[in-house]
Formats: C-alpha cells, sequence, structure tokens
C-alpha cells in the first residue's frame, strides 16, 4: 500500500511533459477503445482505429511539415499526432470507407493552425477547425468515444491531465454549470426530478462531454492561461454546450462549434503573444546556470513573475520535445527579454541547442501565469525561492527597483552552496526598496524547516508566502506552511504547465 499516493502521482507528473503525457492519453484510448471493438461494445473494430491512427498521423505529419516550411515556421512533432490522434477519436473512422475524408481532415486540422493565425498565433483548435469544416463534406463528427465502457479511461486518465495542468477551476465550472442549468431545463420542461437525474447519468457516463472538457476545453494554445479568464471562457462554452444539448438554444451549433465560439472569446479576452527572438548575449551566472538575452519587441508587455513556452527547434529532439517553459527573468522595464535555465551533465536535447544556440531564432509564445505581485506593493511577502527557481522573484524585484517601490519582501534564497547564488548585485540594490534578502545555504544548514522560517520570518502569520522551484520542493513549503497555520489562501506556488524534471 502507498502510504502518499499523491506524491507518488506527482512524482510520475513531474517527469512526463503535458505534450507528452497527453499524447500517452490519447493513444491509451484508442487502444481500449479497439480492445472493445473486437467485442463490438463499440461501433469500430481494432483494424479500423489501427490503420486509421496511422493514416491520419501520416498525413498530418507530412502535410504540417510542408506548412511549416511555407510559412517558415517551428513546429512541434507532439502537437501533429495529438490532433490526428483527436480525429480519430471524435470522426467516424471506419476502414478503409473513411479514410480518405480522414486523411483531409487531418490537412485541414494542420493548415488551420497556419492559415487561421493571427501575429502567428492560431486562435482554433485545430480538430474542432477541421470537424467544422468537414461536416460540410457530410463527414461530420459523431464523438463516438462517448462510451459507457470508456468512461473509467477516459475519467482516470482525464484527472492526470488536470493535474499536471493545474486546470481543476477550469474544468469545474464547466461541469458545475453543465449539471445545474441541465437539470433545471430538464426538470422544468418535464417536471421529473427522475428525468433530470437519467439526463446527468446519461451526459457524464455515456457521452463525449468528459472527453470533450478533459482534452478539447483546457488545451493550451486556443484557450486563457491565467485563472480568472479560464472561469468566464468555461463559464461561455458549458452555457452554450448545455443549452443546445438541452434544446433551449434551437440551433444545430455542435460540441466543436461551441468550442471554435469559445476559441475567439479567449482570444479578445486574453489576447496573446508568438514572438520570433533572436539572441543577443548569453551570460554565464554560475558553473551550470546561464542567462539568454533575447531582442523585445516593442509591442510586447508581460507582469513580473510570467513564464513563456518557448520552442526551440531542433534535429534528433529526445523525448521531452523541442518546446519548454520559462519563467522571463527580466524585468518589463529592461530592454531586453531573458530566461534562465540551469544545466546538468548529460542535458536533454533541447537545453544542448539551447546552450550552443548560435545564430539560430527561438520562439516564444503563451505569456501567462498568476505568479505576480499583488496590486497592493506594500503588503508583507515573503519569497522562497530554491536554485534557478529565484527568476520570477529577480524579474519581480528588478521591477521595484526600476520603479523606485517601497515594499516589505523578505527573500530567503535556497542554494546548496555559495557559489550557486544568482542575481545577488540585484538583490543588494533593491534593500533600499525594502527587500530584506536571507541566503540560506543547505551544505551547512540542512533543510529549511518550520522553525527555520520562524526564526527568519518572525511576524511569518500576518505575510503572503511565494514560492518558487522545484515542484516537489514547492508542494513541500506549501505542506510546511499549512502546518504552521498559515492559510491556504495566502501561499502562492509558481506553475509550469508544461513542467518536467528532468535533465
Amino acid at each position: 500500500m502507498l502510504s502518499n499516493p499523491i506524491g507518488y502521482i506527482d512524482s510520475f507528473l513531474n517527469r512526463i511533459t503535458m505534450y507528452r503525457l497527453m499524447l500517452y492519453y490519447l493513444i491509451a484510448l484508442i487502444v481500449s477503445a479497439g480492445f472493445f471493438g473486437i467485442f463490438s461494445f463499440l461501433p469500430y473494430t481494432l483494424q479500423d482505429l489501427l490503420f486509421s491512427a496511422v493514416i491520419a498521423i501520416t498525413v498530418g505529419y507530412i502535410s504540417n511539415y510542408f506548412f511549416s516550411k511555407i510559412f517558415k515556421a517551428q513546429t512541434n512533432i507532439e502537437s501533429v499526432f495529438i490532433s490526428s490522434l483527436i480525429l480519430v477519436l471524435i470522426m467516424p473512422v471506419g476502414f478503409p470507407k473513411d479514410s480518405l475524408l480522414l486523411a483531409l481532415a487531418s490537412v485541414i486540422a494542420m493548415a488551420s493552425k497556419y492559415i487561421l493565425a493571427f501575429n502567428k498565433r492560431h486562435i482554433f483548435n485545430p480538430a474542432a477547425v477541421s470537424a467544422v469544416i468537414m461536416s460540410f463534406f457530410g463527414y461530420t463528427a459523431s464523438w463516438w468515444i462517448g462510451s459507457l465502457v470508456m468512461f473509467p479511461f477516459i475519467f482516470s486518465g482525464g484527472l492526470l491531465l488536470l493535474r499536471k495542468t493545474q486546470r481543476e477551476k477550469m474544468t469545474m465550472v464547466f461541469i458545475t454549470v453543465f449539471l445545474s442549468f441541465s437539470a433545471i431545463v430538464t426538470f422544468f420542461l418535464t417536471g421529473s426530478l427522475e428525468t433530470a437525474l437519467t439526463a446527468w447519468r446519461i451526459s457524464i457516463f455515456d457521452s463525449s462531454m468528459l472527453f470533450f472538457m478533459f482534452v478539447m476545453l483546457i488545451e493550451p494554445l486556443t484557450s486563457p492561461a491565467r485563472k480568472k479568464p479560464q472561469i468566464y471562457f468555461a463559464f461561455l462554452i458549458s452555457f452554450i454546450y448545455t443549452a443546445t444539448q438541452t434544446g433551449i438554444i434551437n440551433l444545430a451549433i455542435t460540441p466543436e462549434i461551441t468550442l471554435l465560439i469559445g476559441n475567439i472569446f479567449a482570444y479578445l479576452i486574453y489576447p496573446n503573444y508568438r514572438l520570433i527572438l533572436n539572441l543577443k548575449d548569453k551570460l554565464k551566472l554560475s558553473k551550470d546556470t546561464y542567462s539568454f538575452i533575447f531582442e523585445k519587441q516593442n509591442n510586447f508587455n508581460f507582469i513580473p513573475g510570467q513564464y513563456m513556452e518557448w520552442t526551440l527547434a531542433h534535429k534528433k529532439a529526445d523525448a521531452r520535445g523541442n518546446r519548454r517553459y520559462f519563467t522571463i527573468s527580466s524585468s518589463p522595464t529592461e530592454e531586453s527579454l531573458a530566461i534562465t535555465a540551469k544545466f546538468y551533465d548529460p542535458s536533454s536535447t533541447y537545453k544542448e541547442e539551447l546552450l550552443n544556440f548560435g545564430n539560430k531564432k527561438i520562439t516564444a509564445s503563451l505569456v501567462s501565469g498568476d505568479f505576480i505581485l499583488p496590486k497592493n506593493i506594500n503588503l508583507p511577502i515573503v519569497f522562497i525561492a530554491g536554485g534557478v527557481g529565484i527568476t520570477p522573484f529577480r524579474s519581480m524585484i528588478k521591477y521595484i527597483v526600476d520603479k523606485n517601490l517601497k515594499s516589505d519582501i523578505i527573500l530567503i534564497y535556497l542554494n546548496k552552496t555559495e557559489d550557486e547564488i544568482l542575481f545577488q548585485d540585484i538583490f543588494k540594490t533593491a534593500e533600499k526598496n525594502g527587500v530584506k534578502t536571507k541566503y540560506f545555504l543547505t551544505s551547512k544548514r540542512g533543510h529549511l524547516n518550520e522553525d527555520e522560517i520562524k526564526k527568519l520570518v518572525p511576524d511569518f502569520q500576518k505575510r503572503i508566502f511565494y514560492i518558487s522551484g522545484p515542484q516537489l520542493m514547492v508542494r513541500s513549503f506549501e505542506k510546511m506552511l499549512l502546518n504552521i497555520r498559515i492559510s491556504k489562501n495566502k501561499i502562492k506556488t509558481d506553475f509550469f504547465p508544461g513542467y518536467a524534471e528532468t535533465k
């Protein structure tokens, strides 16, 4: 019996990227569906699914390759596989009668990423766009994956995705609006509570709703990245989805059309960036840590503490692919854009490419994150940083210095040895702005515990705590703070949706 199953799950999730987890999830659904197809529990056989998956992926890969060359854009092979497999799970895939149409759907999905884009950022979910366009040819999405026998697989894998992306609130809003609204409407139309409960059962256990929610709704590139816009986004989509499913809106609005409406709304309330950047400089900060300085476009804005997704194309990429999430370690007040990374021996192929960047270009997109300073900068705050987790605090503190703001911040900066300390000059300068830095070397003092926190921060009970570093460290300190009765709403933790704790 595992003593801490959540801890084991988090440890597993920290070693895999968000995109790779989604890819494995979709593959698992196809394999499971193929097994049930053998016994006629689902409309397609194992042969239908395997051949259709090969066709969708092959055509998607080839068409994406040509579109990326035409539009001179960097791409991610995992996103190609993901979009192709989603199509297999929602479109008719009888082999060979549906194969040509499925192949065309794959081409359209890949094309939408490049053609239906604004400022080099695609707005619409590729699979949803393809499903809508293909419906004009009579090839309509059936969402056949929604089946009672598939419920355990969809649900259990979906929970892992939510844990990885931390979009639980977003999906809770979606499901709450759906259950509440559908129950009220059904009861009003029929006057029967039993009918309303039956509608719930069918919607949850024997429909495509959960797949739609776990896979399509939370897709990061076409949905808001910050918490509050996510709530609005989920509410709107759930309202339209429920209204059309219950017949309140007498329009032929399919789930994929609902999602496209939501994508437009998401873009309007949270427009994002897709920057193609050149390297200006590379600074060695310690024996294994570097800052990479890029040109910053004039119209680019972000909030100190936010992160972006950085795509760096390179040959023979390892299992983690060519995308990473890095905090912007520079401040909005600075003329350049910077990220800071620690390198191991051996490193991933991505980091090896980054370290030997040369004259290539890197694509930065999806500026996001709620790990930012409070509106009232004068509130008493504690920053706890582990290693390279100092980067969001470097951005915040540099902003405070440059804007000459007054603050009440205690920075506790943990490193193993003194030569690993980064940005010490900035923290020294920030003393006049009310930032007190306390360095904690674990090689000399061991791990930071509850008693040490109380000594370093005598007035800890009245402060807001920000924690940044390796995810397991962050969760450990969060638990520690809860143990000394710091309320959960006064603890803010840094988070990367694609984080993987590997080299």
